[in-house]
């Protein structure tokens, strides 16, 4: 048992919204965040008194991992810098029904915790986003604002459908969504991971607005407008070509493809006229622009075929744990 009466495992939720025997796990990644975990901690503890929350620290300099301890919080340690890295770990290692995600940064509504849960359990979703609203301009940086905008407008161009928020790193799981997903990204890019992840196989998911507050006094955000956001933005398109094959590489072939018969056209008008082929160095590049075009055709058609059994695959493994409505019948 741990100070603050946190055992090594989830433990039943007594709230009387939620179903008795019920295993939630609060799982808080966290690098140096000294003058908020503690608070963090102290807030999901109000709002879930009898789950178990977890801290798991990433190089920490400034003390977090003592201060999260002394809290009453599990604390684990991951020593491969990066967010993503984090949550692989804490999706490995961590045993639970519902598992609830949020920063170390108590800028999340811990209080709205148990309402999205009920949420998740009434409706059967796998995951319920709790998406941002403040009031409080230094919370939000109109630069991440308008990112944001543009990267969740791009996703739902490309994928079809989206959130409306997909960068919120507060996020309620269901465990058949957490022991299904595979997470490969490295840093901050997880939480676009999370999204298509669950639009690829076409969960049943939510959002549910949630407040978002500023800061506390020496909390520093680590993310970067610029770097993270390029990586965002890499993740989306690369997760595109894997997860949409036949697309990708199909608008490649079709650009050169156009490109080549661009290029054809004056020398097909010349042969009709002229009989004669003058610039043989256009015709072997058209040629070649050809040749790659088909090559991306027969590409996306191979790959779509692979992504297809890959997701069947993991289409299984996530039927294979128990659905969230089941959950509050089970004695």
């Amino acid at each position: 048992m741990t100070p603050g009466g946190a055992s090594d495992g989830p433990a039943k939720s007594p709230d009387a919204s939620l179903p008795a025997g019920l295993r939630i796990a609060v799982l808080l990644p966290c690098y140096n965040e000294a003058g908020a975990i503690g608070q963090t901690v102290a807030q999901f503890r109000a709002a879930l008194p009898a789950a178990a929350i977890y801290v798991y620290d990433n190089n920490s300099t400034d003390g977090s991992r003592e201060l999260a301890a002394r809290s009453g919080a599990i604390v684990r340690q991951v020593r491969q810098q990066g967010k993503g890295h984090v949550v692989r770990r804490m999706f490995a290692d961590v045993d639970a029904d519902i598992y609830v995600m949020a920063d170390g940064d108590a800028t999340y509504e811990a209080s709205a915790a148990p309402g999205m849960i009920a949420t998740m359990l009434e409706h059967n979703f796998d995951m319920v986003v709790g998406a941002r609203r403040t009031e409080v301009e230094a919370a939000y940086r109109p630069g991440h604002r308008l990112g944001n905008a543009m990267l969740t407008g791009l996703l739902k161009s490309l994928f079809g459908r989206s959130f409306t928020d997909i960068l919120s790193g507060y996020r309620i799981f269901s465990r058949r969504f957490v022991k299904s997903f595979p997470v490969l990204s490295s840093g901050f890019e997880i939480e676009t991971e999370m999204s298509v992840h669950a639009l690829e196989l076409a969960m049943p998911v939510a959002e549910q607005v949630t407040a978002y507050a500023a800061r506390p006094e020496g909390s520093v955000s680590k993310l970067s407008t610029y770097r993270d956001g390029w990586r965002i933005l890499r993740t989306i398109i690369t997760l595109y070509r894997v997860e949409r094959p036949i697309w990708f590489y199909g608008f490649v072939g079709g650009l050169f493809a156009a490109v080549a018969l661009g290029l054809a056209v004056p020398l097909l008008l010349t042969y009709w006229e002229t009989g004669l082929v003058p610039r043989f160095p256009t015709a072997i590049l058209v040629t070649g622009m050809m040749i790659i075009a088909v090559l991306n055709f027969m590409c996306g058609l191979i790959l779509d075929t692979v992504v297809r059994g890959r997701r069947e695959v993991k289409r299984l493994a996530y039927l294979g744990h128990t659905a969230p409505a089941d959950l509050s019948t089970r004695q």
